[in-house]
């Protein structure tokens, strides 16, 4: 069943309506009870639940269905310059996620989110301003509800009540900019709110936390062609002179392990304030960024898959042999045989990743045997695809010049990026062919 059946609802000519989908079966379900059918388009059915039955009897000022990211701009923008007091509802149909934010006198002065990376412990823990051992005490302490979870975090003494304050405002700043970044869903405002639902207030402006927004999206597409994701991690060019600024403390922390929602975390800085900040940096030619560091199988099982295809292509030249040799008497030369002991290489080139895992736990592989491991596989590779050179070459002679010679060592390297320390981007898997 797809999602547009799984949503799906059948009116009868005789009125009655049934559900098709299980999703849909659900949510009527939640509403069962007696509803007033409003006036609305032939294409949309609008109900209200009856006044006797309402727990929550507010009108909507306005809706709509969100199609792309960003069209609430508008919508917030308005809602704050008619001065509406009241909370602007936003649902996605995918997940099931709520956002909420109250507006009093053309300000938001709250937010509230079920998305779980726009929850208060862990916008706190993002911001390095709680460890995760403290968000879960904080949790453990409010479960019962008998404490709000910023009120477990001051009562454990985890912060005091000003600092708790000067945080929650972050909250509200992460749900805004969810909220604008979705491209599916509805979204309600109704009509005025209950105070209790609050468990704070700051006014901000939201002409400010839009624009922002609108700054942020612009500006991610450029990031993240450089910056794939916040578990990049970001490395020194060796031999280049500190940068003349370093506000947010971002170059003095990087050490070329931590990634990058780990430094947001030690210099209690957002995601976005970290990506833009080493973006700058990567412009200047101060870092460049490296893929995240994968698990010893993972590594492993990137390595297999380029092994694999070289050697492959190899055998179907008969030349496969003669290179395995070679890579033997490398392996040897480069101290990896105690690595690979008693994790082949089998006859395809593959190694036995649980084998190698184990291997990597017994002493004398430093403090970071996963990046050792890494950068092992990865020279190993290069060097078949350098003796595999040759061979492909001789292949090729004679074919257009407007072909390409190989692509080869592309898929290789495509392969390989996982486990690709940035400094060896430009080496010899770049320059084969």
């Amino acid at each position: 069943m797809t999602a547009e059946e799984d949503d799906l609802v059948e009116i009868a000519v005789s009125g009655e309506a049934r559900a098709v989908g299980a999703r849909a079966a659900r949510r009527l379900q939640a509403r069962a009870g007696a509803f007033e059918l409003l006036p609305s388009p032939a294409h949309y059915v609008v109900m209200k639940q009856t006044a006797d039955g309402a727990a929550d009897a507010r009108s909507y000022l306005l809706s709509g269905e969100i199609r792309s990211a960003g069209v609430l701009c508008d919508f917030l923008s308005f809602v704050a310059h008619t001065g509406w007091r009241g909370e602007f509802l936003v649902r996605d149909p995918d997940d099931g996620t709520s956002r909420s934010i109250f507006f009093e006198d053309g300000s938001v002065v709250a937010a509230q989110s079920t998305a779980k990376s726009e929850r208060l412990g862990e916008v706190l823990y993002r911001y390095g301003v709680l460890t995760r051992e403290q968000v879960v005490r904080c949790s453990d302490a409010s479960a019962d509800g008998s404490l709000r979870f910023g009120e477990a975090a001051v009562k454990l003494r985890f912060l005091t009540r000003e600092d708790l304050f000067a945080h929650m405002s972050r909250q509200t700043e992460e749900v805004v900019y969810g909220m604008l970044l979705a491209s599916r869903g509805m979204f309600y405002f109704l009509d005025g709110f209950d105070e209790s639902q609050l468990s704070w207030r700051q006014p901000l402006s939201i002409s400010t936390l839009v624009r922002e927004g609108i700054r942020r999206m612009h500006e991610t597409k450029y990031f993240r062609a450089r910056i794939p994701s916040d578990n990049h991690i970001p490395v020194r060019v060796p031999n280049r002179q500190p940068p003349d600024g370093d506000s947010l403390g971002v170059y003095a922390a990087v050490d070329g392990h931590l990634n990058i929602a780990e430094l947001g975390r030690l210099v209690h800085a957002g995601e976005f304030e970290v990506t833009r900040a080493v973006f700058q940096l990567i412009q200047s030619g101060h870092v460049s960024v490296r893929a995240p560091l994968l698990a010893p199988r993972s590594i492993v099982d990137a390595y297999n898959q380029a092994i694999g295809l070289i050697l492959r292509e190899l055998d179907a030249m008969d030349e496969g042999d003669a290179v395995r040799e070679q890579l033997a008497a490398f392996a040897v030369q480069r101290g990896m045989s105690s690595m690979f002991e008693g994790a082949g290489p089998a006859d395809d080139g593959t190694l036995d990743g649980a084998r190698i895992e184990q291997n990597l736990t017994m002493p004398g592989w430093g403090d970071d045997p996963n990046q050792r491991l890494a950068d092992s596989l990865y020279e190993y590779a290069s060097y078949a695809l350098f003796l595999a050179r040759p061979h492909l070459r001789r292949r090729n002679e004679g074919k257009s010049s407007r072909e390409p010679k190989s692509r080869l060592s592309v898929r290789v390297s495509e392969l390989l990026e996982p486990i690709s320390p940035q400094s060896k981007r430009t080496s010899a898997l770049d320059r084969q062919e």
